[in-house]
């Protein structure tokens, strides 16, 4: 709450701090209190309990997403399992982390706001055996895997390489953590991290890409 400029003697000062006062007071978004109504559509305001920007729509307060809630992560190395029909983590190196970190283990990618996220994997398997080998990969979100989430690929030949991939929308509050899973019914399946050539850049093992749609 801005206070008034104390009335002087010299008006022109008074003045002046008054049209300083108002230029700055107009300038600024009003917050949000126990009185303000979100009958009207289109009323801007901030939210100062939460630390974000709400504009009225449809009887209720609707957040304002700011530019923050982003992540994009990528494995650079081979990923092998050590046991077969096993659930393993996945670790992501970040290049960017704006609002969604990893946590610990870091394994854990941690939201700090709730809201809409849109999420987008990849993997790149490839296999060592001439024989089918199957992949699973699955989100899990506070610890528990995601119903209905799973992705299971194939390789039926020594040498395949294959990128399988994904998005889908998540619905997370603050302090939610997500984790990519996965298995592999033989150990000669693997997520494959191909060095760089001559004509092309390396390619990542995995790599996650997470934007914040709405709060």
């Amino acid at each position: 709450m801005r206070n008034l400029p104390a009335i002087t003697d010299n008006t022109r000062v008074w003045g002046e701090s008054f049209r300083r006062y108002l230029a700055k007071a107009l300038n600024q978004v009003d917050a949000k209190d126990q009185y303000s109504s979100a009958a009207e559509d289109g009323v801007l305001l901030w939210d100062r309990e939460n630390g974000y920007p709400v504009i009225s729509k449809s009887g209720e307060w609707r957040q304002i997403v700011l530019e923050d809630g982003q992540y994009s992560g990528a494995i650079t190395t081979n990923q092998t399992a050590a046991s077969i029909n096993t659930a393993y983590a996945l670790t992501y190196t970040s290049s960017i982390a704006d609002g969604i970190t990893n946590g610990t283990p870091a394994s854990r990618i941690v939201f700090d706001e709730a809201g809409q996220y849109m999420i987008s994997f990849s993997a790149q398997i490839s296999s060592t055996s001439s024989s089918t080998v199957n992949f699973w990969f699955w989100p899990r979100v506070n610890g528990s895997d995601v119903v209905g989430s799973t992705m299971k690929n194939a390789l039926h030949q020594n040498g395949s390489v294959l990128v399988v991939s994904r998005s889908a929308i998540f619905e997370l509050n603050a302090g939610d953590y997500l984790e990519a899973m996965w298995a592999v019914d033989s150990t000669d399946g693997f997520l494959d991290a191909s060095v760089a050539t001559a004509f092309a850049p390396a390619a990542p093992s995995s790599t996650i890409a997470i934007t914040r749609l709405h709060g």
